[in-house]
């Protein structure tokens, strides 16, 4: 699975690890994610912002694992916090999850998720 990941002459450096363009080549095999949030698969909600965010990747990291893929798979994260408070620790547990990797990624401080009491979404493509 050729993937070359970029940040093109003529565009700015980006604002952490993350990076501005994906070129997948090839692929045999695409898989598009939906939402994760800090839901555990017995149905209880992470208490707080941190233990939300380190569910949700848990979550994603299930789905990959359960097609075959990793985090080195992924091309393309969409986040989405309901506080600014949350992005450092977002970033943290981000580094946790991916390592160096810094696939595309798209970052919005929304005022709500479908339920009042989720404060993190992360949603991905990925490709093997």
């Amino acid at each position: 699975m050729p993937v070359t990941f970029s940040n093109p002459e003529g565009v700015h450096a980006p604002g952490s690890r993350y990076s501005h363009a994906a070129l997948v080549e090839s692929a045999s095999r695409r898989l598009v994610i939906s939402g994760q949030i800090g839901v555990a698969p017995d149905g209880s909600i992470a208490s707080g912002g941190e233990a939300q965010i380190a569910q949700a990747l848990a979550n994603l990291g299930a789905i990959l694992a359960a097609h075959g893929m990793g985090p080195a798979n992924i091309v393309k994260m969409g986040v989405f916090l309901t506080d600014r408070a949350l992005i450092g620790p977002w970033r943290a547990e981000r580094e946790k999850f991916l390592g160096t990797l810094a696939p595309t990624s798209t970052l919005l401080v929304v005022a709500g998720l479908a339920d009042p009491r989720f404060v993190f979404e992360v949603e991905a493509e990925a490709v093997a």
